[in-house]
């Protein structure tokens, strides 16, 4: 309805040309949205006041000629002036009607298109070190990356779905030199523990599976352990291999996987760490002070430059970030988001710096960061801190142990990244209307029991009858509903292009709401055979969104609640 009302309104502009009304050069964007007050019409356009100023008219008058000017359409019923010149649409019912067709043909295709054109596009999500559990931080991040992959999917783009970890440094040193401890006997209070080691009761798993010379299976390594307790390196080597084990169970168990794993080490061994920095003195933007090697990263818009090399000639870890990144320029992705935590704020502008500077031919501005804030987790209006397993954090495994899948990545991907969550179990866990995601799956569930009771009362659904019987849906509710669902598209859009998963989760709860007000206002199981099937209709087209959307969330729509 809405690319019909901007066709119109493109005819009504050539027409308005023709006439010298506006000038022919004119070619304004037409902005067309839905109507937030139903007395107002379905949809509304500002066009008559973006446009009076060149037409020489007040906004009234230009809207007045513009509703003169539009071509004839059974499309719509009825336009009105509003305000000081906004023109509104109200929809022929048919017309409107016709979105329950065109959502039963497409099925699962309805609101999936090809504006991607099958561009590349690599994201970067969760990228946890494997020093422990994954953290409900990393969950959020899961979740959001891994709806936003849907979503880009949905809109014909080549997604490539990365995990980047560091599997050297102090923190592994630290992971390695704690399990070897716990294999020696010693414990987190004993005098020979590490100062910085890892205190979680997984670190004694890993312990006991090393000295039991067990074989971990990662979806990146494959590593048998030696089972010596002095050997650091072997532990070291099977520590990693096992928690990135146990980091993808966690994942499996959240519906996330992997096409890509990346590692830090290999940056190293294959020359990419020196090749960059190397790259970066010859293109004259570092110098050297106090035995440090800088970057001038102040020429590219950082607030100050940045040691690349320290002066004991360990790279510092944003040079590492650098060429990763130029890692991936050349593998071809020249659109890349990285979803990523808050606290990684400050490495944005240095890590967009350092690639400038290589002179490469990358973009400014490039890659895309989508950042999201912290998660506390809450249990009859208390934080839930600790967990059993980490000892010292909540992890995602034990939200999806709580509260399901779903509820956990409905919840973690439903507000905006850049604001801070609460993760209310309690609420996670109810079956009310409170709870969004079980509000959402109920309606899909809903419109399920209203078709199993047709087929109980021998009047299953007749397609046929309904397809030609779809202008009886003139209720208000029905419009709005037919309305909503018309939107659908265009939200997965939008959605996409924002690299914003929270709006397929507003879009999912204002149509569960409109379609529960509709089916608590209007009787489906109707005498009249006509009606009732239109009505049927409406809620299996309700019903194929509502589970199109919610795949888009990852999150499946049951039948029965």
């Amino acid at each position: 309805m809405k690319d019909t009302i901007i066709a119109l309104l493109e005819g009504a502009l050539d027409e308005l040309k023709r006439q010298g009304v506006l000038p022919p050069e004119l070619a304004p964007t037409i902005k067309v949205d839905p109507s937030r007050d139903k007395a107002h019409g379905d949809y509304a356009t500002n066009l008559a006041l973006a446009l009076a100023k060149p037409a020489g008219k007040t906004p009234r008058e230009l809207a007045e000629a513009l509703i003169a000017a539009l071509p004839e359409s059974d499309a719509v019923q009825k336009v009105e002036i509003a305000g000081p010149g906004f023109v509104n649409f109200f929809a022929a019912t048919d017309a409107a009607a016709q979105v329950v067709r065109q959502v039963l043909e497409a099925g699962d295709a309805f609101g999936r298109s090809l504006t991607g054109q099958g561009r590349k596009v690599q994201v970067e999500f969760v990228s946890a070190n494997p020093t422990g559990p994954l953290h409900v931080g990393h969950g959020r991040g899961a979740a959001i990356g891994d709806c936003l992959c849907r979503l880009l999917e949905a809109t014909g783009h080549d997604v490539t779905r990365e995990f980047y970890y560091n599997d050297a440094g102090a923190q592994i040193s630290n992971l390695a030199l704690s399990v070897q401890a716990r294999a020696k006997g010693i414990d987190p209070e004993d005098a020979g523990w590490p100062a910085d080691g890892y205190r979680g009761g997984y670190i004694i798993d890993v312990a006991n599976a090393y000295l039991a010379r067990e074989t971990v299976h990662a979806d990146d390594r494959h590593v048998t352990a030696e089972g010596d307790p002095d050997d650091l390196d072997a532990i070291r080597d099977f520590a990693v291999a096992y928690l990135r084990r146990e980091q993808d169970l966690d994942l499996r168990a959240f519906g996330v996987a992997f096409d890509v794993y990346s590692l830090e080490s290999s940056l190293y061994r294959d020359g990419k760490v020196a090749a960059t920095a190397a790259r970066l003195t010859e293109k004259g933007h570092t110098y050297e002070r106090e035995g440090a090697t800088w970057l001038r990263t102040t020429d590219f818009g950082d607030d100050k430059d940045r040691v690349m090399r320290k002066s004991d000639g360990d790279y510092t870890y944003f040079l590492p970030d650098v060429a990763y990144h130029l890692d991936k320029w050349q593998r071809g992705f020249t659109t890349v988001i990285n979803e990523q935590g808050a606290d990684h704020h400050s490495t944005v502008t240095r890590v967009r710096a350092g690639l400038q500077a290589l002179e490469a031919g990358i973009p400014e501005g490039w890659p895309d960061y989508v950042l999201h804030q912290m998660v506390m987790v809450t249990r009859s209006g208390v934080e839930v801190k600790l967990s059993k397993r980490a000892g010292s954090y909540v992890t995602v495994r034990d939200l999806i142990d709580e509260v399901g899948r779903d509820a956990t990545r409905f919840f973690l991907a439903a507000r905006r990244a850049d604001s801070q969550l609460t993760f209310d179990i309690d609420l996670a866990r109810s079956q009310s209307n409170d709870n969004p995601v079980y509000y959402v799956q109920y309606a899909h569930a809903r419109v399920c029991s209203m078709l199993r009771k047709a087929e109980a009362e021998g009047q299953p659904f007749d397609h046929a009858l309904a397809m030609e019987s779809l202008a009886l849906l003139d209720a208000d509710q029905e419009k709005t509903l037919l309305n909503r669902l018309a939107r659908y598209p265009e939200v997965v859009e939008h959605a996409a292009a924002a690299r914003e998963p929270q709006q397929i989760a507003q879009y999912l709860l204002d149509l569960a709401a409109e379609f529960h007000t509709c089916y608590n206002a209007v009787k489906v199981m109707v005498e009249d055979d006509a009606r009732r099937n239109a009505r049927l209709a409406l809620g299996l087209a309700t019903r194929q969104v509502l589970r199109n959307g919610l795949d888009l969330m990852g999150v499946g729509a049951p039948e029965e609640m």
